[in-house]
């Protein structure tokens, strides 16, 4: 078989197997073994096997080709016998090849998985001469020496080339062991000229012979370095043994004195001084190599970096500072009128401690902003500490320095970084500690922020009072309820309400509009945005307590205008109502989202979340009993406090039926549902809305479409007052509410709503339930039946 496929192949046309390889080339007269993974090859090879074993081997002109096409080979290739083919457990084949001779492949087909060729046999000019004599026995000496310098040539390959006599398969069988690239061996297999390709060869082992020099001259000199390393390195221990033998310490380099130095210099309190000298007295007793010894040069180099006496000084001009946060920030006189008393009192008196603020408000509201404008009026440094989701104590108190990758706490930390000691701590999202087996971060807090205490404020890892008393903490939060009453006694809180839709048009035109035209890189001259476009995103494209969503809004504007500039379609850009439904698409919110009819057992609610204010529907219906006795359902993911709240109305309105009119209706199950269920609901101000709706839905009586109402009730009917009053009266009118039921106890609280919004709307302060009834029922039955398949007005009830 080997003697039939060594003859000059066919060049019929007989179709041969091929064979597609990467990262290598095959030689004539030459042993291969490789593992053929690639199906169309395993298919190449079982089909070869199958017939005369031959099979033609061409290389890929692109190696990082995984399925290669006809165009991506080469023409000429090698020709050869399949010697051997193992099946692996992976389906693989180990091949064993040998080359028969140089082809070239006339015409390459795709069939069947596997490609196919016709091959013509290549002519070789081989002429012997002097200088080919002399070429080849040059040739194998410089493959010797390539042989000795590089050890992944096998020493075997050097006999084979010995006793070859033709310059043909020398030239082949010394290309074939060489480390060439694919590239540079394939162009060896396409040189049919021997002479020529015997020089080429020559060339490609003086390259080789000098790159393997220079490589072996290298390692030599690293060899000799790591050798003078190890050397000096046992004559340093060597020394040291000698002078502890001697009782001579060792002299660190200057490392105790320049420590000294520093301590000296960062003008510690006496406490802390002591600490870090009595901690510097025992790293100059520890060995260098020890791990002690980086543990305590860490927590040095950390007392000596906290500002234990650098402050900034603060800017104590009244009149400036109040006109930066009238720059910065519109609205919010409480928080400026409390930044500015704290300013005169440091101006007259020189001295104060800094004050522990708390900002309450829904998101959006600029209780962070306010803080970093506080920062800048009193110059003094800003420090952000996010505490959303912290459950270590460790991440407030920080880590006791035995410990692997100790390192302080937030606030010390905070104070490292700013580099002074009276900057303005920022808490963010204090309302959002969390506590677990790791402890409780929230009561790590009270000692820094009791002004009683923070003079001497511990720190785990530093183990050396601090004094915060210069620092002006400020905390923000969404929701007072979700901090701990012994916290929330240590601040000064301060409530952030929401913003009218005036005072976010105001915000949009003077301050957010201005920020977004810079931020895009447009100018004033090409957009133009009419005060009608700006209340038109403000009612209809948002709907929130804050300004976030009304600043994505302008943003997004400002991106569409500068995308008109950019391409040139528009120099300058007017935004009206038409440009407005292209930038921002369909308008997202009605003005008028309370009910649209006067409907019975249905009522609107006003209720305040962590976005402020807003207003919900509470639905009742009455249905003949499932059971044996009338049952209370409720459903709306209500709390415990609101399912309270609804039996109590329940229970007044049963107790109250005669004067209400409603007679024996309550044999009947209530049902009260609260829309938005995915959404938690609690709290005690929904029990008058609750009350209404269940009067309505007894007494047949509508409740009047525009009348929205709050406040905690009584067994006896009492309204009692509830809080957020500004957000909910804000709600009601952003809603297009226009009566509002309020407890009568809340007429204080009236004062912070803006006087435009009393003006448009009703409000009607209660004392008792009736008197809400009357405000907001019908006068009249609106409808015969309200009990599903009863008429609960019937004589025969």
């Amino acid at each position: 078989m080997a003697k039939a496929a060594e003859k000059t192949p066919s060049t019929t046309g007989t179709l041969i197997p091929v064979l597609a390889v990467r990262d290598a080339v095959h030689f004539p007269l030459l042993i291969n073994t490789l593992s053929v993974i690639r199906e169309p090859s395993v298919r190449a090879i079982r089909r070869s096997m199958d017939a005369d074993r031959r099979v033609l081997v061409l290389s890929q002109r692109d190696m990082a080709q995984e399925d290669p096409k006809v165009e991506d080979l080469y023409e000429i290739g090698t020709i050869s016998e399949a010697l051997q083919a193992l099946p692996m457990p992976d389906t693989s084949l180990r091949v064993v090849l040998r080359g028969i001779q140089r082809v070239r492949a006339t015409r390459l087909v795709s069939k069947g998985g596997t490609f196919w060729a016709e091959i013509t046999p290549v002519q070789e000019n081989e002429e012997p001469d002097l200088q080919l004599e002399a070429l080849m026995r040059a040739s194998i000496e410089a493959f010797g020496r390539v042989v000795g310098l590089n050890k992944q040539i096998p020493p075997e390959a050097m006999q084979s080339v010995v006793h070859v006599d033709s310059a043909a398969r020398l030239s082949d069988a010394i290309a074939h062991h060489l480390p060439l690239k694919p590239v540079e061996k394939q162009q060896l297999l396409e040189m049919f000229n021997v002479s020529e390709r015997m020089k080429t060869v020559f060339e490609l082992l003086k390259r080789e012979e000098q790159i393997l020099e220079l490589d072996a001259d290298i390692r030599k000199r690293v060899e000799r370095e790591l050798g003078d390393g190890q050397r000096e390195f046992y004559l340093r221990e060597q020394l040291k043994i000698i002078q502890q033998e001697l009782q001579v310490r060792e002299k660190r380099l200057g490392e105790p004195e320049e420590y000294q130095e520093k301590i000296e210099a960062a003008r510690m309190p006496e406490a802390a001084e002591e600490k870090a000298l009595s901690e510097l007295r025992r790293l100059d007793r520890t060995p260098a190599t020890s791990p002690e010894g980086m543990v305590l040069r860490n927590y040095l180099d950390c007392l000596i970096e906290l500002p234990w006496s650098i402050q900034t000084e603060d800017r104590l001009d009244v009149a400036a500072a109040k006109a930066l946060l009238e720059k910065e920030h519109y609205g919010l006189e409480r928080v400026k009128t409390r930044i500015l008393d704290f300013l005169a009192v440091r101006q007259l008196k020189g001295t104060a401690r800094g004050p522990i603020l708390c900002f309450v408000g829904p998101p959006g509201v600029g209780k962070t902003s306010i803080a970093r404008s506080i920062a800048e009026a009193m110059n003094r440094k800003f420090v952000k500490m996010a505490l959303g989701g912290v459950r270590d104590e460790a991440e407030i108190r920080g880590h006791r320095k035995t410990y692997v990758g100790a390192m302080p706490g937030r606030l010390i930390q905070g104070l490292k970084q700013c580099g002074t000691r009276n900057p303005v701590i920022v808490l963010d999202e204090i309302d959002k500690l969390g506590n677990d087996y790791h402890g409780d971060p929230t009561s790590a807090l009270l000692e820094a922020l009791d002004p009683q205490q923070n003079t001497r404020y511990s720190d785990h890892y530093i183990e050396a009072p601090f004094d915060l008393s210069a620092v002006m903490f400020v905390a923000t939060a969404n929701l007072l309820e979700n901090i701990p009453a012994p916290l929330r006694d240590r601040m000064e809180v301060i409530s952030f309400p929401s913003y009218t839709d005036e005072e976010r048009a105001r915000i949009a035109r003077s301050f957010l509009l201005p920020k977004a035209i810079a931020e895009h890189g447009l100018m004033e001259s090409q957009i133009e945005i009419p005060d009608a476009s700006i209340h038109s995103i403000v009612m209809e494209y948002t709907r929130e307590a804050g300004v976030r969503g009304l600043d994505r809004a302008i943003s997004t504007v400002c991106r569409k205008v500068a995308r008109l500039v950019a391409e040139g379609e528009k120099k300058k850009v007017l935004i009206d109502s038409e440009r407005l439904h292209e930038f921002l698409g369909t308008p997202r919110f009605r003005r008028n989202v309370g009910a649209t009819d006067d409907l019975v057992g249905s009522a609107t609610g006003l209720v305040v979340s962590e976005a402020g204010g807003d207003v919900i529907p509470i639905e009742v219906s009455l249905m003949e009993p499932q059971g044996t006795k009338p049952e209370l359902i409720l459903t709306g993911n209500l709390g415990e406090v609101m399912k309270e709240s609804a039996m109590a109305a329940l229970t007044f309105v049963r107790a109250n039926s005669e004067d209400l009119g409603i007679g024996r209706v309550f044999k009947f199950d209530v049902h009260v549902h609260v829309p938005q269920g995915s959404i938690p609901k609690d709290g005690p101000s929904a029990g008058l809305t609750i009350a209404l709706a269940l009067a309505s839905a007894a007494s047949g009586r509508a409740i009047r479409k525009e009348v929205a109402m709050t406040g905690e009730i009584t067994l006896r009917g009492k309204v009692l007052p509830v809080g957020g009053i500004r957000d909910k009266v804000l709600a009601a009118f952003r809603s297009g509410i226009k009566v509002v039921i309020l407890p009568k106890d809340n007429e204080p609280d009236l004062e912070e709503v803006p006087k435009k919004v009393l003006d448009e709307l009703e409000v009607k302060l209660a004392h008792d339930i009736h008197q809400a009834i009357d405000w907001a029922l019908e006068a009249d039955r609106k409808v015969k039946a309200v009990v599903y398949g009863h008429d609960p007005f019937s004589t025969k009830t």
